[in-house]
């Protein structure tokens, strides 16, 4: 923090900050505009830009904006004759640091300049705590310090090296393919390939192909021969996601396979003996789907040796800060974006929102939320609506099981009745006309409702 670029129209300003800032041992450089400062970025690369406010043509405000757009990781301080304190802090607002008032003494220049190092010292540590608590977290590619997950850790660690067919079970989001990776990954397998395929998201007349490979003239477009997945995984692990989407047809030749451990191609008389690794992966309940004929009873416990259920992020809230964290580092090298974390309103609402789409839903949240923030802090506003709303009293009553009209009717009419005297500023006459009920039976449900806090 010891490179200053001070950005001030006023010849004599610039002269006593230079000087001044010299003295306390910081390296100074001056520019007249915006414009000016711009050019010097490269060359000098400034910790701190003191800027004024206003200037002739490219002012503070548009100093800081296009910092901003070109991702620069200076702190700005603006500088504001007496009169502009309003746009100092808009400008602080716009992500600024801090202000100083012209005209300033010196002692203030050089505290602000003192807390900025400070700040920029203490991001530092922060960032540097982060990634350390996510270093001692980590379990290859999983993030995780909840129970929950540190016995799926611990499993996963015993059962690597053993070829045993695992299943593994869990919510949309939750990460199942990444425990997958993690068993090949910790496994004596992990030199040869890790291939995975959706058994869901590839047509049904196609799938076969895909997994056990074609000769040369086994249907129409087949026109040389082809190894399939089973073959491309040979010696190390196949990832079967969404088993519970594969065709009766097929599954049956996946029993084969899985028993015996040969393949044979589409349109082929010869079987080619295969050394894979399986890992099936479901969001179904396979034991409903046994029991109605959607899926084979032997084949499902051929596939179900080893179970590993991922719970949902809901039920493990001990991992959302940890990847609230991961994901703005990440997406800070990624996108190149500065953001230094979550407010405080902002994080309490991540915490308690239920998160339906799981680990995947909170990493597309972060990453929209670092894009839209107009600050280098992820504020309420930039979540979106649906994670804002879900503490609304109304639906965190609905949501509470009360299954009672009578009970449920009467707390909402409460929340109704609080919004509009609130919005009304205590005004019961136009609070009853927001209503839609008569002054008289808005002030005797006040009564009964005891409501005597507005």
């Amino acid at each position: 923090m010891r490179r200053i670029l001070v950005v001030d129209d006023e010849e004599n300003i610039r002269l006593v900050l230079r000087t001044l800032l010299k003295k306390h041992g910081f390296d100074v450089e001056v520019a007249d505009s915006g414009e000016a400062a711009l050019a010097l970025l490269d060359a000098f690369d400034p910790n701190v830009i003191l800027t004024d406010v206003r200037m002739p043509r490219m002012g503070g405000m548009d100093l800081l904006a296009t910092l901003k757009a070109k991702q620069h990781p200076a702190t700005v301080i603006v500088m504001s004759a007496y009169g502009n304190v309003d746009l100092a802090i808009e400008a602080m607002k716009a992500g600024a640091y801090d202000y100083v008032s012209k005209p300033f003494k010196p002692d203030e220049v050089v505290l602000a300049l003192r807390k900025a190092e400070e700040r920029e010292t203490l991001r530092r540590e922060n960032r540097a705590l982060r990634e350390q608590i996510q270093k001692d977290n980590r379990f290859e590619s999983l993030l995780a310090k909840s129970k929950e997950m540190l016995d799926i850790f611990r499993t996963v660690a015993k059962i690597a090296d053993f070829k045993t067919t695992v299943l593994v079970t869990g919510e949309s989001g939750t990460g199942k393919e990444l425990v997958a990776r993690a068993i090949h990954s910790r496994s004596n397998r992990s030199a040869a390939p890790f291939v995975a395929i959706n058994c869901g998201a590839i047509p049904e007349n196609l799938l076969e192909s895909e997994l056990f490979g074609h000769k040369r003239g086994a249907f129409t477009d087949a026109t040389a021969d082809r190894r399939g997945l089973f073959e491309e995984a040979d010696g190390g692990t196949l990832f079967l996601d969404e088993i519970g989407e594969l065709p009766l047809n097929l599954q049956v030749k996946l029993l084969r396979v899985v028993q015996e451990e040969h393949i044979r191609r589409l349109g082929d008389t010869k079987d080619v003996k295969v050394n894979v690794r399986l890992v099936a992966a479901t969001h179904r309940d396979l034991s409903a789907d046994v029991k109605a004929g959607r899926f084979r009873e032997d084949l499902f416990y051929r596939i179900n040796v080893l179970l590993i259920h991922v719970p949902p992020l809901r039920s493990r809230r001990d991992d959302v800060n940890l990847l609230i964290d991961h994901f703005i580092l990440r997406n800070n090298a990624r996108l190149g974006t500065r953001s230094r974390g979550v407010s405080i309103e902002a994080r309490k609402l991540l915490l308690e929102y239920g998160w339906p789409g799981n680990v995947r839903e909170l990493e597309n949240t972060i990453e929209r939320a670092m894009v839209l923030a107009e600050t280098d802090l992820i504020e309420v506003a930039d979540l979106p609506e649906r994670i804002r709303d879900a503490l609304d009293p109304v639906q965190v009553h609905l949501a509470s099981g009360e299954l009672s009209i009578k009970r449920t009717a009467a707390a909402i009419e409460q929340i109704l009745i609080r919004r509009a005297l609130q919005k009304t500023k205590g005004n019961r006459t136009r609070a009853a006309d927001l209503l839609e009920i008569s002054h008289r039976a808005l002030l005797y449900k006040i009564k009964d409702y005891k409501i005597t806090d507005l």
